[in-house]
């Protein structure tokens, strides 16, 4: 309407001699323009309300031309036969994920699931987080000093039972030193925190180093070289297999499984499960879970140490891991007959089986230095 009147008015300040419009005329043209005067000026007023809220880079010409294809690539695939969308043209995820149920759309849900677990390996790799936990001041009597406590912790995941280590400043200055000495060049730029002279146990100083610990442990382990170094990893699981030998060795069973299986985690977390070191961890689990009459537990580390000697017919520990695990397979009722054939395989290479220790010697035996 509000067009319309403006229309008449411009005409009649226009005058042409005064002439009237025909009755019928004017209603023609006044229908001719409407449309066309009501949305330029809703183009003009759509202009003057969005040249506040918009801003544009510098390459606002080529944003322009791409606007059409960065808006296919990010909105989520629609399934055939979908609706429209909501009065706004959006989707929500739920209703996208309903309509790929539907028939025809199975089969672009199978192929994103199997892109997802593939995602999950390949562009999304774990990372080893280190973090302080807890610092306590330790006082014994000749010697006075800060024991950290430090949590080894995959990212994005819940560890139930976390791998830890307690270290003191002694410890991260010997690592220091002994990985200076090999990998000089690599080492030149990790930091290590300075000692003092005083105020080594205010809360201040704990907390610093604390930080500076933690940065310490994941540059190092950012680093390829010393990553895979016997000296980075026996930083943090030998002091365990050590004190795990000792306690074995003196019948606590109990305090030794607990120590055993943080070692077990230790290598899990750092990658490391192929080792002889990991192997010896197995026996030491497979050893106190038996002496604990934790059958079960023993026969699946006795598994597990198999699997992994599998391609070796050699190795010092594979006889005494089959004749363990052909015993407690006997006890818990489990297939042994795999086993029994590897050891006859043995017999027949000519390695003698009866002259053999067993795990628990083997465990005993075996220098940790």
């Amino acid at each position: 309407m509000a067009a319309r009147i403006l229309h008449r008015l411009r005409h009649a300040l226009a005058g042409e001699g005064g002439r009237e419009e025909p009755a019928g005329g004017g209603g023609g043209e006044a229908e001719d323009c409407p449309e066309s005067s009501e949305l330029e000026d809703d183009t003009e007023g759509l202009s003057t309300r969005l040249s506040g809220t918009l801003s544009f880079t510098s390459h606002e010409e080529e944003e322009e031309e791409g606007d059409g294809a960065s808006e296919e690539l990010e909105e989520p695939p629609q399934a055939p036969g979908a609706a429209a969308g909501t009065e706004d043209g959006g989707r929500c995820w739920g209703e996208w994920v309903s309509a790929t149920e539907r028939p025809g759309g199975s089969l672009l849900t199978r192929q994103l699931q199997e892109l997802w677990r593939r995602s999950r390996g390949s562009l999304a790799p774990q990372r080893l987080l280190f973090e302080v936990t807890s610092a306590s001041v330790v006082s014994e009597r000749s010697s006075k000093y800060v024991l950290y406590t430090i949590y080894l912790i995959r990212s994005g995941q819940f560890d139930k039972a976390p791998a830890t280590i307690a270290r003191r400043y002694s410890d991260f200055e010997q690592l220091n030193r002994r990985l200076r000495c090999r990998f000089s060049c690599d080492m030149a730029s990790v930091a290590f925190p300075r000692k003092r002279l005083r105020r080594n146990f205010t809360a201040e100083t704990i907390a610093k180093r604390s930080r500076a610990f933690e940065q310490f442990l994941s540059h190092l382990h950012s680093i390829d070289e010393i990553r895979r170094s016997p000296e980075f990893l026996e930083f943090f699981f030998l002091p365990d297999l050590q004190a795990a030998q000792r306690l074995t060795c003196t019948g606590l069973y109990r305090e030794a499984l607990a120590t055993w299986a943080n070692a077990y985690r230790l290598q899990d977390r750092l990658g490391v499960c192929n080792s002889g070191r990991f192997l010896l961890t197995l026996a030491g689990l497979a050893v106190c879970h038996q002496e604990l009459d934790q059958l079960s537990e023993a026969h699946g580390c006795c598994e597990q140490a198999l699997q992994l000697l599998e391609a070796q017919g050699s190795h010092p520990l594979l006889g005494p891991f089959l004749q363990a695990h052909v015993h407690l397979a006997w006890k818990v009722g489990k297939d042994k007959r795999q086993s029994e054939a590897r050891l006859q395989d043995l017999r027949e290479a000519g390695l003698p089986l009866q002259q053999q220790p067993s795990l628990k010697e083997c465990l005993i035996k075996e220098p940790l230095e």
